[in-house]
């Protein structure tokens, strides 16, 4: 058993165990002392029965006392209980063991007696040290003799008490038990509910899918048959326009028999439409084109100097007018760009001429530099315009195919409303994008980002295709 030197005690009362009479006495004064330290029922039979244990034990041995005290100012509450003597034989393990169980005990012993000391841990908070003395003392103080029958009756009582407590216990965790059946049933009726909610959610999660997937072939099949109807009525329509075109210019032509006014004006209108209209058609062809992804991409370096001196002179000479001027940047040290240049050509030229097409009066400028992001090199180009511009919520319409902006703007001004829709297919087939910023009656901003083909994996810039139109 433990043993060590007994901590210093604030002794209250000291008894002396002589008889089983005396142990009775000891059994109610331990009683008496634990409800006077407040410690609840329980604790009270504990002590009170190990106290009669020990007692009934050391009773044996030579000038046994029992002592009731208080643990020092500065250590834990307890109450503790000494049990000494002189001689005698030592203490059984079976009733330390007890003991044991139902409080802390420590047991010294040696050639001339020993002791054992238990202690009680007090509740806290609890009365102030000096109130705990004054009350021990005052339970303690008196010395009533206690009979055998009287320890009987106390542990009769004792024994009512605890069954009553266990009692009450098992009626509480019975009323618990119920409670918890009860929950438990609601909790499976909640959970049925929601199974049967989530599988009815799924059977129409599991529709909708079904249905969009329906959706999603028709309008897959639709725009396939708008493609394969818009390339071959394309492809119908250039043979006769080519040979009015062909027609018209040869009768305009120098060479050809000299035609009056009045059939020359005839000629020139008939050469002027077969141009728009043959110009219709290319755009058709090219749009059906590259919304089928039948457009080849052949990266190669651009030399963008070059590309813009081009654009420059084609747009001077197409629409030139004193009214707007075609600003475009001097490119002394270019960034490197690797792309379809072809392709970069047409998107420039749709924008530019878009641009030129709806600014009465002022600049159309194009800016071109290397993109300041750092994630994957790639060209900025701007095309600003000081034209008409476009109603905020008319933005994201332009984009659609054929769709133009109406108004005063539109007169003298033919288009086919295919030309942003068309560059920003192009931009995105590149691996870029093309974005548009516009404030009415003050100008249009189009901004493309052309990726640098030449740092992107082969397969990247691999787009199913067979030719070119143009």
């Amino acid at each position: 058993m433990p043993g060590g030197a007994t901590p210093a005690v604030d002794t209250v009362a000291t008894f002396s165990l002589a008889s089983a009479q005396d142990v009775f006495g000891l059994r109610r004064s331990a009683q008496q002392a634990a409800a006077a330290v407040a410690l609840d029922r329980q604790d009270q039979v504990r002590l009170a029965t190990a106290l009669s244990e020990v007692g009934r034990d050391r009773i044996r041995s030579d000038d046994l006392q029992v002592s009731f005290g208080l643990s020092p100012a500065g250590q834990p509450a307890s109450l503790l209980v000494t049990f000494s003597w002189r001689g005698g034989p030592p203490p059984s393990r079976e009733t330390l063991e007890l003991a044991g169980k139902l409080v802390s005990v420590a047991c010294e012993t040696g050639p001339h007696g020993g002791r054992i000391v238990i202690t009680q841990p007090l509740p806290a908070p609890g009365p102030q040290p000096a109130d705990r003395h004054a009350r021990l003392a005052h339970v303690l103080k008196g010395d009533t003799p206690s009979t055998e029958a009287d320890d009987l009756r106390a542990q009769t009582r004792d024994l009512i008490a605890t069954l009553e407590e266990t009692r009450a216990q098992r009626e509480e965790l019975r009323r618990l038990n119920e409670e918890l059946e009860e929950t438990n049933r609601g909790v499976l009726a909640l959970y049925s509910e929601l199974t049967r909610e989530l599988e009815t959610t799924n059977s129409g999660v599991l529709a909708l899918h079904s249905e969009l997937d329906d959706k999603r072939q028709q309008l897959q099949e639709a725009s396939e048959a708008k493609t394969r109807f818009w390339t071959n009525i394309s492809h119908e329509l250039r043979t006769p326009v080519n040979a009015v075109v062909a027609l018209s210019a040869l009768m305009l032509a120098p060479s050809s028999p000299p035609l009056t006014e009045e059939q020359r004006q005839q000629a020139e209108l008939i050469a002027s439409s077969g141009g728009t209209l043959l110009a219709l058609v290319t755009d058709l062809l090219d749009v059906a084109k590259a919304e089928a992804r039948h457009l080849e991409i052949h990266p190669v370096p651009v030399d963008l100097r070059l590309l813009v001196a081009h654009l420059s002179g084609v747009l001077r000479s197409g629409y030139g007018r004193s009214e707007v001027t075609l600003v475009t940047p001097d490119l002394e040290h270019p960034p490197l760009l690797v792309t379809d240049e072809t392709l970069l050509i047409r998107i420039l030229r749709n924008l530019l001429s878009n641009a030129m097409k709806f600014t009465e009066r002022g600049e159309v400028r194009l800016e071109v530099g290397a993109d300041p992001e750092p994630s994957a090199p790639a060209v900025l180009f701007t095309v600003t315009d000081t034209g008409v511009g476009i109603p905020p919520d008319e933005i994201d319409r332009v984009f659609e195919a054929f769709y133009q902006v109406r108004g005063p703007h539109q007169a003298g001004r033919s288009g086919t409303g295919l030309g942003l829709p068309y560059a920003r297919t192009l931009a995105e087939l590149l691996g870029g994008s093309l974005t548009l910023t516009s404030t009415e009656g003050v100008g249009t901003r189009v901004r493309v980002r052309i990726p640098d083909l030449g740092h992107a994996h082969p397969k990247e810039t691999e787009v199913e295709g067979t030719h070119r139109d143009r």
